[in-house]
């Protein structure tokens, strides 16, 4: 196969698209060259862990390999999806040495700090590509701050599967390594659904779906959502509700090095200078809190595509009847698989190395269970 780009700069090559309603446009996605690989992540019984209330544990341990990645490739770009109890991306040839180490590390961080298993695995595209798949990626911009990866073909799906099955994976590192989580935070409290609730939308093809059909089905409820107040969006216009101490505090404790109690003393005193900042709206050094809310707005990353639409919506009750009734009418047409996950509020885990740049990244998830909760409603389904 003819790579579209060189690999040094393939990702960079693709043009970044605005509207999210056009997401299904094949031209939009360009195949990944032959010689990259593709990284998968997720929590072993994320759904027992869940069951146990510890959904920041699980979304700050998915949203670590995505941190740890970017910092071991100097802030790179990467093509890159967060999953709630995982994630998924994709590297070049040259990136695939620093990102094994930075994955092998984040397995064992993520088992010592935050007592998760994670499986990681590392899945060449041609290994993908030689079981009748493809890995095709887009870029889509909710804002002129950034862009988020979309993945298509069915090549992530396989790719898990795969990982999921004992292969391809990558060994973790040894006791006591820790990765570099270097701007990884959860200072943010939850947010409480303000239209209703919180909907966690999880929708893939059916086995032998038709295209053509899925690819309607998905436009349709992209199209329910873009006319809702504000399409959705679970972050609201004055951003989520800041308190000190966060009480996230122990796992941004956990992302940082030296003893237990300098780290506490740093983070406390760190996280109570934001808070001050941030609640009186002081700029400091470049950093305008003001102009940073709307940048965490903007960049919230509350719906994706990777082989299938995930969503976190704020929802009205016409808004969740109205999806879930074009759900329910697809997959009683054997064109979709889904699983929906109510509940009273989203949170959010953010990646910003720089605050003082506006491309910081925040991935949003359900507070209560979620995108993994969503995905066991879907298995229920298929089991049924």
């Amino acid at each position: 196969m003819t790579t579209p780009a060189h690999p040094d700069t393939f990702y960079g090559s693709i043009p970044v698209f605005r509207g999210f309603a056009s997401l299904m446009d094949p031209a939009l996605y360009s195949p990944l060259p032959d010689d990259w690989t593709i990284g998968v992540a997720d929590i072993v019984e994320s759904t027992r862990a869940i069951a146990e209330a510890r959904y920041k544990a699980v979304n700050m341990a998915g949203a670590s390999v995505i941190a740890a990645i970017s910092n071991a490739l100097a802030g790179r770009e990467f093509p890159f999806v967060f999953g709630g109890d995982g994630a998924s991306f994709a590297v070049a040839p040259d990136d695939l040495d620093r990102t094994r180490e930075a994955m092998a590390a984040t397995a064992t961080w993520v088992e010592e700090s935050l007592n998760l298993v994670m499986r990681v695995a590392l899945v060449p595209v041609s290994a993908v590509r030689a079981q009748g798949f493809d890995v095709r990626v887009a870029r889509f911009g909710p804002s002129a701050n950034l862009s988020y990866a979309m993945f298509s073909g069915g090549g992530l799906g396989w790719a898990e599967t795969a990982m999921k099955r004992g292969e391809f994976a990558v060994p973790k590192a040894a006791p006591g390594t820790q990765p570099d989580l270097t701007g990884l935070s959860c200072r943010f409290e939850e947010i409480p659904s303000v239209r209703g609730l919180i909907l966690s939308v999880l929708v893939v093809p059916a086995r032998a779906a038709d295209a053509t059909a899925f690819r309607k089905v998905i436009e349709d409820l992209v199209a329910l959502v873009e006319r809702s107040p504000d399409a959705g969006r679970p972050v609201p216009p004055d951003g989520p509700p800041l308190t000190w101490p966060p009480s996230g505090n122990k796992y941004e404790v956990a992302t940082r090095r030296g003893s237990l109690l300098k780290r506490r003393a740093f983070v406390l005193a760190n996280t109570l200078f934001v808070y001050v900042i941030m609640r009186f709206g002081l700029s400091v050094g470049g950093f305008v809190p003001k102009t940073y809310v709307q940048q965490v707005v903007e960049n919230s990353d509350f719906r994706k595509y990777d082989d299938g639409l995930r969503m976190i919506l704020d929802c009205t009750p016409e808004l969740e009847q109205g999806l879930t009734k074009v759900l329910a009418e697809a997959a009683a047409a054997g064109t979709v698989r889904y699983g929906l996950h109510r509940q009273d509020a989203a949170m959010m885990t953010c990646f910003a190395p720089s605050v003082t740049r506006s491309d910081h990244v925040h991935f949003i998830d359900g507070a209560r269970g979620g995108y993994a909760s969503a995905a066991t409603a879907l298995k229920a389904t298929m089991a049924a």
